[in-house]
């Protein structure tokens, strides 16, 4: 990857509606070029796909949390097991395995309290493995994911 490529991933990350022509005229590149080096991207996994950044509040979920789960066991299975049952729940919008207290962190977006206490009771509750966990509301965004930041070359190692 160089400077070039770093650039385009860069404005992709801000609007992933740029079009070719555009995104070519600002990084200064021919729009075949520019075609080029966006396939080659996506062929090499950097760019991984495309969407649309859609307001919680804006289609009804009003409240996002944050949930830690710790499971009872450790083993390869049980891990399986909790995963599994994570990726089915349609109201976990990401699911990170960590390191520390706990062992999973769950970022949900719901309706209201309610719907979150649901959520929490009925069904990461019930998700194979499941020992302890820990509810964190979300009061506001401070910093919304603007994307990666992609490192110079010369910080990549």
């Amino acid at each position: 990857m160089d400077a070039l490529d770093r650039q385009i991933l860069i404005e992709l990350q801000l609007d992933g509606r740029l079009t070719n022509a555009r995104l070519a005229h600002k990084l200064d590149l021919s729009p075949s070029a520019m075609s080029e080096r966006v396939r080659r991207l996506e062929q090499e996994g950097l760019i991984q796909g495309y969407r649309a950044l859609v307001s919680p509040a804006g289609v009804g979920l009003g409240l996002q949390a944050f949930i830690a789960a710790e499971l009872v066991h450790h083993d390869t299975e049980s891990i399986r097991a909790f995963e599994g049952g994570v990726v089915a729940l349609a109201d976990v919008r990401a699911c990170y395995h960590i390191a520390g207290r706990f062992d999973y962190l769950l970022h949900v977006a719901v309706r209201d309290l309610e719907h979150l206490g649901r959520l929490v009771k009925y069904d990461i509750a019930a998700v194979p493995g499941v020992d302890k966990i820990e509810t964190m509301l979300v009061y506001s965004e401070v910093k919304p994911d603007g994307g990666l930041p992609i490192p110079e070359d010369d910080e990549r190692g």
